[in-house]
């Protein structure tokens, strides 16, 4: 289990254009539906995010509530994953995502609210991280995407607009 501390020198915009540039690796939080797409269903479509985060190329951030919904979704009766491959996925992306250890950064910046409460420890983790991108599919944070308030922070792309931007 890695830690990433926060780090914020300058606007996820600056961020987002010199990363590769740098050779810094991109900041990401992933939402729980992608990793499902990664990590339970292998979508073929979105390999190559998963290849960037493996590579080193991105670092997938987590947080303990972030990590603890993945975990809890691979149990979901929906996935019929058994016990074991719902180890599987959680130790294969435990294995290549750093562990958020900053302080929250609330007081700092205000997030507007999301609809979906579950879905506002994604905002948070994605401000407080220091991230660039978060990369969701759900359409409640990706409502959010066109908020002016979240411009200087980070990111919100859908798993496709990711691809086109690597």
């Amino acid at each position: 289990m890695n830690a990433v501390p926060a780090q914020r020198t300058a606007g996820a915009d600056s961020r987002d254009s010199t990363a590769t540039l740098t050779g810094e690796p991109r900041r990401v939080v992933l939402d729980t539906n992608v990793l499902v797409s990664l990590y339970v269903f292998a979508d073929s479509r979105f390999a190559p995010l998963r290849t960037k985060i493996e590579s080193g190329e991105w670092l997938a951030i987590t947080s303990e509530a972030c990590f603890s919904e993945f975990r809890r979704v691979l149990g979901y009766p929906l996935f019929a994953l058994a016990d074991e491959g719902q180890k599987e996925a959680l130790a294969a992306y435990d294995g290549v995502v750093a562990h958020f250890a900053g302080s929250p950064l609330a007081a700092a910046v205000a997030l507007p609210r999301c609809k979906d409460r579950d879905d506002q420890k994604f905002l948070e983790l994605a401000r407080d991280a220091a991230a660039d991108w978060l990369v969701t599919a759900d359409k409640a944070l990706l409502h959010l995407a066109r908020r002016d308030r979240l411009r200087g922070l980070f990111r919100i792309l859908t798993p496709e607009a990711a691809l086109t931007e690597m």
